[in-house]
């Protein structure tokens, strides 16, 4: 039974049956969420038990994200912030190819370290790495915006 499966999302795409599941709680712990306050849900236990579990604001939409993607039908992947990639995995995170990558390396773009011959990247020196490219990509794409707004293209 599908229902059962105890595979990662990292590896698989959510089922027909996980999605409609995610859509309702998704729709559940949306309801009960406050912008910036805890939320607060009841939940049933077997024997008819009912507990009250409190979430911190963050927990709450780190799990409304968890959520949203399966709930979207994709897959995801969850990287604690002080783990160590491979660079395949830190190419795959960034969307590039690993030659592209390991050039980012040894140019110094991304701190790495080295483990007998293989390099690791922490996931936070690939996170702020991340974060800068896409704001420089952002300013990028707004001066574009402005020089074509100078000169009467939109």
């Amino acid at each position: 039974m599908s229902a059962l499966r105890k595979e990662a999302f990292s590896d698989r795409l959510p089922d027909e049956v996980e999605i409609k599941n995610a859509e309702q709680l998704r729709t559940i712990v949306a309801a009960h969420m406050r912008q910036g306050a805890p939320t607060t849900l009841s939940l049933a236990q077997e024997g008819g038990d009912v507990q009250n579990v409190t979430l911190s604001p963050a927990l709450a939409e780190s799990l409304l994200e968890v959520l949203r993607f399966v709930s979207s039908g994709r897959g995801f992947r969850m990287i604690p912030v002080g783990s160590e990639l491979t660079t395949q995995q830190a190419a795959d995170l960034l969307n590039v190819s690993r030659p592209f990558l390991v050039k980012l390396l040894e140019e110094g773009e991304i701190p790495y370290t080295k483990t007998g011959r293989h390099r690791r990247v922490r996931a936070e020196d690939l996170f702020a790495y991340k974060e800068k490219r896409d704001a420089m990509r952002s300013d990028a794409l707004g001066d574009l915006a402005r020089m074509d707004a100078e000169d009467g293209l939109v």
